[in-house]
């Protein structure tokens, strides 16, 4: 079943900043690399973004159109942003493009949750077992609930995701592969220009970015 969700999606806009155009570009590169292809299939899938709404079934009697068409509204009244000092960094024992602060970016992500959230299907049985809730936090539990995700709100953390889960002992290679490719845009101040409405076609397939919304409200501000 189809499944659409709400990215930020530096440079992926016509007309995007140069400092958001270089790092989409980067991570591309990154994804295309054939010596890193078996850490890269996860983020491959659903495109390099950051969540601002994870992945959702629309609810019923609701349409893509509709959804497009809120985002499109949404997006025209907020704000661009900037992610500042963008670089790479582990989050667990995955890898990413992180920002040196987030705190514009974690507002906007929350505003989005809690708009959106009547365009999402309440989540199944297999769809909640798939989360591992026996693993999180309560907080995390009951954010799952109510959003359909644990990481969102105060347990939200920005990221660009770069690989999948790493084993301890290719960890160190694939830094230093990391480091070695993102050097040219690592500590950017990258501008957040437009929100990005991706879809999952069918389930495993991958994530495309279906429109792009510019944020319209004023100049960007950190």
């Amino acid at each position: 079943m189809t499944r659409y969700a709400i990215y930020g999606v530096p440079g992926a806009e016509s007309g995007a900043p140069e400092a958001a155009v270089r790092v989409r570009e980067a991570a591309l590169r990154w994804f295309a690399r054939d010596d890193v292809r078996a850490a890269t299939s996860e983020p491959r899938r659903y495109g390099f973004h950051a969540t601002l709404k994870a992945p959702f079934r629309l609810a019923p009697g609701r349409a893509e159109g509709e959804l497009a068409g809120a985002l499109a509204r949404f997006a025209a009244a907020q704000a661009p942003i900037v992610l500042p000092g963008l670089h790479p960094a582990p989050i667990g024992s995955f890898r990413a493009l992180v920002p040196t602060e987030q705190t514009a970016i974690a507002a906007l992500a929350a505003r989005i949750v809690a708009e959106f959230e009547l365009f999402r299907a309440p989540l199944t049985a297999d769809e909640v077992a798939r989360r591992r809730p026996e693993r999180l936090s309560a907080r995390q539990r009951e954010l799952l609930d109510a959003y359909g995700y644990p990481y969102v709100l105060d347990e939200f953390r920005v990221h660009l995701t770069l690989t999948n889960a790493l084993a301890d002992g290719a960890a160190g290679a694939i830094d230093e592969r990391i480091v070695e490719h993102f050097s040219d845009v690592a500590g950017a101040d990258v501008p957040l220009t437009a929100l990005t409405l991706a879809i999952e076609r069918e389930p495993g397939a991958p994530f495309e970015i279906l429109r792009t919304f510019p944020l319209d409200a004023q100049e960007p501000a950190r």
